[in-house]
């Protein structure tokens, strides 16, 4: 089944297409157009603004998270290594789509290689499923902290750890090839603008003037299969926690208990409801403004890395207390 364009369904003006391409068709396009925003053109040094902030803070409280993680032996554990994957892969995602994004809203900097885009498509992709892994690994470890933890230390031992986080490296960088060979294999028409600040899939895809439900299947497989089951072993390991929390004698062992889990519930909440309300807008809300679908899809990348460590920050007792003895000591 051939599919329209995108920039074509949507009813961009001809106009600003033929700035950028002309009518003729081609099949193998040396560079895609980003948009940005569209409609939201004139405002884009405005929008800039927000989104330099949360990248700045996202790659400051990302790398203070690594520092004080290393620093400190006594967060030498499951946990923090967890959590060091965790901002290592917020700062590839955030610093895969923003550089690009400010370049569009400050210096018009629009057009950007195709294999360039393929590149871009495939950083974004294969780190938010290792993201997504990672957030199951730190729900076994909440898991194995307290329904056995007696075996913690010997089960999640240092080794395991490491091999853990190489098996997510490879599930990621694995699965998500086929998307840009796809993509590459696809022959293009009529246009190369893609209404976005990245090269988001989905929009990618649609540009091809060709059967493209092999992409579309595998994109669906990959997202229930591997998200899906993310998913379900986060909401296994939670449910089994609940049980063990729900059987302890008193009230305040149980609130104790359940806030070693809070900050992890938070960056689980803060990851997958963004992403999955952009997914459904991209998907079923042909009725939702193309600029709001497209605040949306960069929102839900840029977001989490902000907020993920300023939540374990804030909920984590022994990261305040050493950021608090990083900054009196700084003080005297």
């Amino acid at each position: 089944m051939q599919e329209t364009p995108l920039c074509l369904s949507v009813g961009h003006p001809v106009s600003y297409s033929m700035s950028y391409s002309n009518s003729t068709d081609f099949t193998n396009p040396s560079t895609f157009i980003l948009m940005g925003i569209p409609g939201l053109e004139a405002a884009h040094v405005w929008i800039s603004i927000p989104f330099c902030v949360i990248y700045a803070i996202a790659i400051l409280a990302n790398f203070t998270i690594l520092f004080i993680v290393k620093m400190e032996p006594s967060l030498h554990g499951p946990m923090y290594y967890f959590l060091c994957m965790l901002a290592v892969t917020d700062l590839v995602l955030s610093t895969s789509v923003l550089p690009k994004m400010l370049s569009i809203f400050w210096f018009n900097s629009r057009e950007i290689n195709f294999s360039t885009c393929l590149t871009q498509m495939y950083f974004i992709l294969s780190f938010f499923l290792i993201e997504s892994g990672i957030l199951v690994a730190m729900a076994y470890d909440r898991y194995v902290a307290i329904c056995d933890p007696l075996r913690h230390s010997t089960t999640l031992t240092n080794p395991v750890v490491a091999k853990i986080g190489l098996a997510l490296l490879l599930r990621g960088a694995v699965l998500v090839l086929p998307y840009p060979f796809l993509a590459r294999r696809w022959p293009y028409c009529r246009t190369n603008i893609i209404p976005n600040t990245y090269c988001e899939h989905i929009a990618v895809v649609k540009l091809a003037c060709a059967d493209i439900r092999l992409s579309s299947y595998y994109s669906l497989s990959v997202a229930f299969l591997a998200i899906g089951m993310d998913v379900f072993f986060i909401a296994v390991s939670y449910t089994q926690i609940l049980r063990v929390i729900f059987r302890l004698p008193t009230k305040d062992s149980r609130f104790k208990t359940f806030g070693t889990c809070g900050s992890h519930l938070c960056v689980i909440l803060a990851f997958y409801i963004p992403h999955l309300f952009a997914a459904l807008t991209q998907r079923f809300g042909h009725n939702v403004a193309l600029n709001l679908r497209v605040l949306m899809s960069n929102m839900y990348l840029l977001v989490p890395p902000m907020i993920n460590p300023i939540i374990y920050g804030a909920k984590t007792q022994q990261i305040r207390d050493r950021l608090f003895q990083l900054f009196t000591h700084k003080g005297t």
